[in-house]
């Protein structure tokens, strides 16, 4: 009689784990370089969002950085629409995703410098403008936003420095029209971009600059 043969186990489709995270994307390690949003209880409260160097900061002196200060109604008009943006790249990711709460809100280094671009336009925005900001802050790929980031901080980057230089530019190029380039869908602008031609999202990556 022959003897049945032995079944061959499937093999385990086993996909490594993902890094461990905090907030939106943060590296559960010992002081990252990273972004707070600090939503206060009151309702009519203001604001925060600040950058911590963590263990970049030359001095203990010079490890936050207050970046803007929004007013509640700011705030609201533009938190659902960068939730669900900032989501999708965290999923893309097989990251955790993760939702506003009053307190403290701990934001990636890349996100956070993404959210300060659309929140440092806004500041001092007429509210009926605003859904064109958010719209045209969509639009542009995160290299672009990391670009305007890096503009903007070098020299108007503070919470006080909100109705000049590059704050002042940013409020008018994102909220004044709707830019007709900015508003092409995202899948034809993909195609004219190759992947191999965009840096890394560094969500998730050791590039510090």
């Amino acid at each position: 009689m022959t003897k049945a043969q032995p079944t061959r186990k499937a093999a385990k489709n086993t996909a490594p784990s993902a890094r461990p995270t905090l907030g939106f994307g943060v590296p559960a390690t010992s002081d990252p370089h990273h972004f707070k949003v600090i939503i206060p209880k009151t309702n009519t409260g203001r604001v925060l969002i600040s950058e911590y160097l963590g263990l970049q900061a030359a001095s203990e002196s010079q490890a936050v950085i207050d970046r803007v200060l929004l007013d509640r109604s700011r705030w609201t008009a533009i938190r659902g629409e960068v939730q669900r943006a900032f989501n999708a790249r965290l999923k893309a990711h097989d990251l955790n995703t993760s939702a506003w709460k009053v307190g403290e809100n701990r934001v990636d280094r890349l996100l956070g410098k993404e959210l300060c671009v659309l929140a440092w336009a806004v500041e001092h925005m007429d509210m009926d403008k605003i859904p064109v900001a958010i719209r045209n802050w969509l639009a542009l790929r995160p290299e672009e936003r990391w670009w305007l980031f890096g503009m903007t901080a070098m020299s108007t980057g503070s919470v006080a420095d909100g109705n000049k230089g590059w704050r002042l530019a940013l409020r008018h190029a994102l909220g004044d029209v709707a830019q007709s380039e900015l508003l092409q869908p995202r899948a034809r602008r993909e195609r004219e971009t190759k992947d191999s031609d965009r840096p890394t999202l560094d969500l998730f990556a050791d590039d510090d600059n």
